[in-house]
């Protein structure tokens, strides 16, 4: 499953695990997993917690390896739903009319405190505009999401 995410994503997910294995044994205890879900403030019952480690624990042993981690992150990153994806690119198709220009990526990157060069935010439309007719529509925009 790991090797459908990107080495930037892997690389990202490797840390959070290592910071999430308090006692660097290279796995996560239900313990440490307390302790991670209550710095992302959610204080979970004992039942939500083992219910949660039981979800991720594939093998278990009572424990989260690393690449058990990785499938949790994959599935979790696949379940945004069609309405969230959907909302996401009507916030970029600010006209509505059902494509992303490049002065509508730049406004809206620029909404979210984003400084693009002007070649930066070309490259961007270039990169996912599989059609060629300089703008993003719902089909390539969701394949761009689908790859990262």
């Amino acid at each position: 499953m790991a090797k459908e995410l990107s080495q930037e994503q892997v690389a990202a997910f490797k840390t959070a695990f290592e910071e999430a294995d308090l006692n660097k044994d290279g796995k996560i205890s239900i313990q440490e997993l307390r302790e991670v879900m209550k710095k992302l403030g959610k204080n979970l019952s004992e039942e939500e917690l083992k219910l949660l480690m039981d979800s991720v624990d594939k093998d278990g042993d009572g424990a989260i390896s690393f690449q058990e981690f990785l499938d949790a992150m994959k599935k979790q990153m696949k379940a945004l739903s069609s309405e969230e994806m959907r909302a996401a690119f009507h916030a970029f198709d600010m006209n509505g009319d059902g494509h992303i220009s490049v002065e509508e990526l730049k406004q809206t990157m620029t909404k979210l405190g984003v400084d693009l060069s002007q070649d930066e935010l070309d490259t961007m439309i270039q990169q996912a505009d599989v059609d060629k007719d300089g703008k993003v529509n719902y089909e390539e925009f969701m394949k761009v999401l689908s790859q990262k």
